[in-house]
């Protein structure tokens, strides 16, 4: 059985000791919950399977029916997971990131054992100082989803509080880094060359265009 911690990290100016500690936490294969610029996610070390499947599990889906995207701390080791994409393409990443989008990409095949049989592969990369220390750190993206509130009119719990009272038994840590929005990230697919809107959220579309 888990009880978490919550951890007060804050988005200015990041604690590298509480930041280092998160960091251990993930390379054991822990799970967290953490801020982003918009709603709080849950997630773990992109290359840690069995974390993974714990992620999934909490979701209600079996891993390889899971569509997580990961976080990255900025554009350079892109190529790492993502297929060369075209210049029109990469410069809509370069003007909105770090920002509250989801890009869906074509995926290579260097990509985590999970991820193995994706053909796309979403991509975040938050202006959210923490959890980009945290993927600095760590040395390797960290799984991004969601964490839906059972109440359908909240939709998105923004207390972290509240947060670490439903999830503390789930998870190894909850980092309180202030209220978090309660409007998810926009889904953009560039996939296929084009943009498609698969989500509006709090990115705005007509930045991108």
């Amino acid at each position: 059985m888990y009880m978490a911690e919550l951890i007060k990290i804050y988005n200015e100016n990041p604690n590298e000791r509480e930041i280092d500690k998160v960091v251990k936490i993930l390379q054991k294969g822990g799970l967290i919950i953490y801020p982003t610029d918009t709603v709080y996610g849950l997630g773990c070390d992109i290359t840690n399977t069995k974390a993974m499947e714990k992620v999934a599990q909490l979701k209600g889906l079996k891993l390889d029916k899971a569509n997580f995207s990961f976080i990255c701390y900025d554009l350079s080791n892109l190529s790492d997971y993502v297929k060369q994409i075209d210049t029109s393409a990469y410069k809509i990443l370069k003007k909105a990131l770090p920002g509250p989008y989801t890009f869906v990409l074509p995926s290579s095949t260097n990509l985590p054992k999970a991820f193995k049989n994706k053909k796309t592969v979403g991509i975040r990369i938050p202006d959210n100082n923490i959890i980009r220390e945290l993927v600095k750190k760590l040395g390797n993206p960290i799984v991004s989803t969601s964490i839906y509130d059972e109440d359908d009119l909240l939709e998105y719990t923004t207390d972290p509080e509240l947060i670490f009272e439903k999830w503390g038994n789930k998870v190894d840590i909850v980092i309180d880094g202030g209220y978090g929005s309660n409007i998810p990230s926009t889904i953009v697919d560039l996939s296929e060359g084009e943009i498609t809107i698969l989500r509006e959220g709090l990115g705005s579309v007509d930045a991108l265009l």
